[in-house]
């Protein structure tokens, strides 16, 4: 059994969900709220030490026709960062349609759309750690 933390990386917010390989299951956790490095990486190494993840899942925005944009090229910078910082392993995932899947499910619950704001990068974190979830659990033969 592994948990993994997954990351939905923003300029102004990060969203932050966990997840248990042996359950399959990914759940939203909070979301980081600022710019400042400083503050940010503060709050994940807090998390790092709270959950002791063996890997960390960062979402790979790229446009709806699998070509980067400038927001690729600053999550593999973030993703980087992570490595570096904290000496786990780092995988990015396609996170493409994972904030809309994420905005549906929120409207469902809740029509104030400052309620949905206020969770919408954890959930949309929490999207793309099942997915990944969802695909290593097909590759793997146990």
């Amino acid at each position: 059994m592994a948990t993994l933390l997954g990351f939905d990386f923003g300029t102004a917010r990060i969203g932050v969900a966990t997840g248990e390989t042996e359950t399959g299951l990914a759940q939203p956790l909070t979301v980081i709220r600022g710019e400042a490095n400083v503050l940010r990486f503060g709050e994940i190494e807090r998390l790092i030490a709270q959950w002791q993840p063996e890997r960390l899942i960062v979402g790979l925005p790229t446009a709806l026709d699998g070509t980067e944009t400038e927001m690729t090229a600053r999550c593999h910078r973030f993703a980087n960062q992570l490595h570096g910082r904290f000496n786990l392993p780092v995988e990015l995932v396609d996170e493409r349609l994972s904030s809309a899947e994420a905005e549906e499910m929120l409207r469902e619950v809740t029509r104030n759309w400052r309620e949905r704001k206020q969770h919408l990068d954890a959930l949309a974190a929490q999207r793309i750690l099942q997915n990944f979830l969802d695909l290593e659990s097909r590759h793997d033969p146990a």
